[in-house]
């Protein structure tokens, strides 16, 4: 008999309830106040349209030292008849070392019994498996410190969307850029464009972290690398994170008829040293009014 997305519904909630049990403590179960209540309002009325998948974060302490490690949850529709999203990270992990312990993990998810729940087995194998990553982690942090210090680049990528309108949304954008020491602005409205300026890594986890869990209707649209001689402050094309609203039809508000004026955005990136762009987000060149 096929299982039912109400069905897979009910069982990430219990699997919830389970966790919360787990992680009492204020900062370990991080879930977004409306999530619980959006499911359980579907489930009292499963005809209605589905509710956004459920997403969580669990926050880890490892090994004597009790390094922090984060575990990300996106939870599909019809998990656990599908495989969550899972994504383990940590300050104290290089890239590579990052990449490697997601590897393992997804690796050990796959080899579970399909259909059963498996978020509980996943936070208990991040909290067995991640030591060696975090040593060697600091083994190569040692090594490097100890070589000559390399040139440092800066990485500004040009984001692309439909639209941008939620308030939600842009809390998450500003939220991001702060905590990952971006420069660079979002054009609010219809279009949407996001520019982001930073350390390489930075900005791919800042692309990484807004799409999830799926935003549609948005692609990096160009990606500039520069590298400097001293720091990357020195290359950077913006002070701070902008909210950048340029309105072109009347006082509507963030609603879907918000048009951007798009001549005053060609104006403000041509401030920017940034003219360029403007062809390469919409495919047109950029002219100003003689006005």
């Amino acid at each position: 008999m096929a299982v039912t997305v109400k069905e897979c519904l009910e069982l990430q909630l219990l699997e919830v309830e389970m966790l919360l049990s787990m992680f009492p403590k204020r900062g370990e179960f991080s879930l977004d106040e409306d999530a619980v209540p959006s499911i359980q309002r579907y489930l009292r009325n499963a005809d209605g349209a589905l509710p956004p998948q459920l997403e969580y974060r669990i926050s880890l302490d490892v090994g004597e030292a009790k390094e922090k490690v984060e575990l990300q949850v996106l939870l599909p529709h019809m998990y656990p008849q599908v495989a969550p999203q899972l994504f383990a990270r940590s300050d104290a992990l290089h890239r590579q070392q990052q990449l490697q312990l997601n590897t393992h993990l997804a690796s050990h998810i796959s080899s579970l019994d399909s259909g059963d729940l498996c978020v509980c087995e996943a936070v208990q194998w991040v909290k067995d498996n991640s030591l060696p990553f975090l040593d060697n982690s600091k083994t190569s942090s040692e090594c490097a410190s100890k070589e000559v210090r390399v040139k440092e680049m800066l990485h500004r990528m040009w984001i692309y969307s439909h639209h941008i309108y939620r308030q939600e949304l842009r809390k998450k954008i500003f939220d991001c850029a702060k905590k990952l020491n971006l420069t660079g602005f979002c054009l609010t409205g219809k279009p949407g464009v996001i520019c982001v300026e930073g350390l390489r890594e930075n900005c791919e986890e800042f692309w990484r972290d807004i799409r999830y869990p799926n935003w549609k209707h948005i692609s990096c649209k160009h990606v500039e690398n520069r590298e400097a001689e001293g720091s990357i402050d020195n290359l950077r094309l913006f002070h701070g994170f902008e909210d950048l609203q340029f309105q072109a039809h009347g006082d509507y508000g963030l609603r879907n008829d918000y048009h951007m004026d798009l001549g005053l955005f060609l104006e403000f990136l041509k401030q920017h040293q940034s003219g360029h762009i403007f062809q390469i987000l919409f495919g047109v060149e950029g002219k100003l009014s003689d006005n």
